[in-house]
């Protein structure tokens, strides 16, 4: 389990006073308090940490501003719009006949009502949201810990991604819980449905923890999605270089599945700089620091793909990520989220992880598909024939600075620390290929 450390609540300030910061409250942030994973088998949200989010305010009216989003903050945040103009999210392209297939486990009460005060909040349009339960409807247990993280999960991955496409249906299929098994089940349906052109995932294990049986199905179900031409995301993790250990008690070396099985496009985090208010991009370093830090490294059961030219890089496996996105809680995406609780609808929080990435990603390439009038499907051989072309730093943020090195503790308190990788020049084990100008990725996929 990550050390945990305290941060004040950030409040909220009214929009027509924006330069009148009210008090920042010095009370603790009452987080999930679960572990980073469970036994073998079980797959964990990438921003299953409660580190991963810190209490921003209440949404007390639309357009509200909150402290994170003021200048001198010691925690800064974006407005989805912010974060859409950082990576020159095109404004004519909304996502209109797409699907975004996003899967999770348990299940999440107050997902409509969240994503409606989120709407309200950030002035954008109704979302047309599906709710799948392949397998049924698991009933939520407020009172557990794991699922009460899940949907965290849930809420960010619905919310950011209708944010970049507001236009798009969002599928969301649950399963019925964080077992490997039932996680495959629910992807299966969905490819077995063909819901969509994008599919997201944000959870994963270390490559060991997956069992042999599990991950020769999963990567069917990959295969499967690819020949469907459905592009497939996953999160590379929020533990740097490090994966939870099969038994939860302590941290390895390791990649995580499903991001790095080659027939998914895994997604890296970064610490993204923009101005404020406008969200004008200004700089980013890889995501390494109290809150996380992006996960990568080298599969030891994927060989290198044809698609990877990793010239610089000493392993024969699998690398990952193949690119990044914003994932540090400072300088994290606003989200509502009331932990399935009805009393709780208005609470605003500053999500970051590896789990904001893979969503979006998803929705960028949705919009790619909306304006060439056909699915991309596996994205990968497309990036990394451009990051080998020219056109790189034209579609890319190439981020060349921080590592993903990481000091944990084990569940005794006993302190680990995993070598990681160093960001640099082209594709790294820390934030991939960069992140996205959105519109010149969209020009040149086209």
């Amino acid at each position: 389990m990550r050390i945990r450390h305290t941060m004040a609540i950030l409040a909220p300030v009214a929009a027509a006073s924006a330069f009148a910061v009210l008090p920042v409250s010095t009370a603790a942030v009452a987080t999930a308090q679960h572990a980073a994973s469970g036994p073998a088998g079980k797959m964990a949200p990438a921003m299953d940490s409660p580190h991963a989010y810190k209490f921003a305010g209440k949404a007390t009216h639309a357009g509200v501003t909150f402290s994170c989003q003021l200048p001198g903050s010691a925690i800064n945040c974006y407005a989805p719009q912010e974060l859409a103009t950082a990576y020159d999210v095109p404004s004519n392209l909304d996502g209109s006949g797409q699907t975004i297939v996003i899967v999770d486990a348990f299940g999440d009460p107050t997902v409509s009502d969240d994503l409606n005060v989120f709407d309200t909040v950030f002035g954008l349009p109704a979302a047309n949201l599906n709710v799948i339960y392949p397998d049924g409807q698991p009933a939520f247990d407020p009172n557990n810990a794991d699922e009460v993280g899940w949907s965290g999960e849930i809420a960010l991955d619905v919310e950011s991604a209708h944010a970049l496409a507001p236009a798009a249906t969002i599928d969301l299929v649950v399963s019925l819980s964080d077992q490997d098994s039932d996680l495959l089940s629910a992807e299966k349906y969905a490819v077995d449905h063909n819901l969509g052109s994008v599919m997201s995932q944000s959870f994963g294990e270390a490559e060991s923890c997956e069992a042999a049986a599990t991950r020769i199905a999963d990567h069917q179900v990959y295969r499967e999605a690819a020949r469907k031409g459905i592009s497939v995301f996953a999160s590379s993790g929020d533990d740097g270089a490090a994966q939870p250990s099969c038994d939860g008690t302590s941290f390895i070396q390791s990649a995580g599945l499903p991001a790095a099985d080659p027939l998914v496009t895994s997604v890296g985090g970064s610490s993204l700089t923009a101005t404020q208010p406008t969200g004008t991009y200004v700089s980013e370093t890889a995501w390494n620091d109290e809150f996380g830090a992006s996960g990568g490294g080298f599969s030891q059961i994927f060989h290198r793909p044809f698609y990877q030219i990793l010239d610089h890089a000493t392993s024969r496996g699998r690398g990952v990520p193949d690119v990044s996105y914003s994932g540090d809680v400072n300088n994290g995406l606003l989200i509502a989220w009331s932990q399935g609780v009805a009393a709780n609808v208005g609470d605003i929080f500053i999500f970051g992880g590896t789990s904001a990435g893979s969503p979006q990603w998803a929705t960028i390439t949705a919009l790619a598909n909306q304006a060439a009038h056909h699915r991309h499907g596996l994205l990968n051989p497309a990036l990394y024939a451009i990051a080998a072309s020219p056109l790189y730093n034209f579609v890319f943020h190439d981020v060349r600075t921080g590592n993903n090195s990481v000091e944990l503790s084990d569940a005794n308190g006993n302190p680990l620390s995993i070598a990681g990788f160093d960001a640099g020049r082209g594709w790294d084990a820390v934030t991939g290929l960069g992140s996205p100008d959105v519109a010149h990725l969209i020009k040149v996929l086209h």
